[in-house]
């Protein structure tokens, strides 16, 4: 089982390899076949060209300004909503959540049109609190259903105690229940600012320049002479390694938070 799990996750990082080894490989080799696993010659001419071409800390600022952005408005919404709906659940509660888990069935593309349309007569495109809003809208139904399949974990009785005790609501909030479920909330934190670093379809319809976060910079490389795989390599390890390294710093706590309650 070890080996087959080592083998899952090689088969799964591949992409990752190849796409950081050619991002070291000149355009000629990049796309000579058959391809080369290591580079013949390592250069690091593309990301100097990178560099050059593109503003990358721009966009990089871009990319955490709607995480972060996307995901502290989220919670302030969607910790809320899931406390309700958890401990004070009304007779439309489960409709509600299920209607929300729907919305994440529609493809995107099938909002594109009516979002376009109120976003440029709302001042709304390319800008980052447009694009931060409609990514927020997106991610906000999973929040809450992670959040709620957390908060229904936690005993009741011990929310009730500490009403008996006199806690206000926010006590309640802050100091008994986002203790108790801090690896659920951390790991609904966790998900939605990766998904947020790797949303492409709002980002590229809606930014053009000046709110255009890495996905928008990644789509710049690519070029109908098609000599761009290094280049387009080197732009994608770029933007995928600030969310790689997050990624592995907080494995553990992701883990525990999406195992949260799964196992007594």
């Amino acid at each position: 089982m070890t080996f087959l799990g080592w083998a899952v996750a090689l088969l799964l990082f591949f992409p990752i390899l190849w796409t950081v080894l050619t991002s070291f490989k000149s355009e000629v080799e990049a796309i000579a076949f058959p391809p080369a696993f290591w580079p013949s010659g390592w250069t690091l001419e593309n990301y100097f060209e990178v560099q050059e071409r593109s503003e990358y800390f721009g966009h990089f600022l871009n990319s955490v300004a709607l995480s972060l952005g996307s995901t502290v408005i989220g919670m302030l919404i969607a910790i809320p909503a899931a406390w309700s709906m958890a401990f004070q659940p009304a007779a439309s509660t489960r409709h509600v959540l299920m209607w929300m888990l729907s919305t994440k069935m529609m493809p995107a593309v099938g909002a594109l049109v009516p979002v376009f349309l109120i976003f440029k007569s709302a001042g709304l495109l390319d800008t980052l609190p447009g694009i931060t809003l409609i990514v927020l809208v997106g991610n906000l139904p999973i929040m809450v259903w992670m959040l709620y399949t957390y908060f229904k974990e936690i005993p009741a009785d011990i929310l009730e105690a500490c009403r008996m005790d006199g806690a206000t609501v926010w006590k309640e909030l802050v100091h008994v229940l986002l203790p108790m479920s801090l690896p659920g909330v951390a790991s609904t934190m966790l998900l939605n600012i990766i998904l947020a670093w790797n949303e492409a379809f709002w980002t590229l319809s809606l930014t053009a320049v000046k709110a255009a976060p890495l996905s928008a910079f990644i789509a710049s490389y690519s070029s109908p002479q098609g000599l761009f795989w290094a280049k387009l390599s080197a732009a994608s390890t770029l933007a995928i390694v600030p969310i790689l390294i997050i990624g592995w710093i907080s494995q553990k706590q992701l883990v525990r938070g999406l195992t949260f309650g799964a196992v007594k």
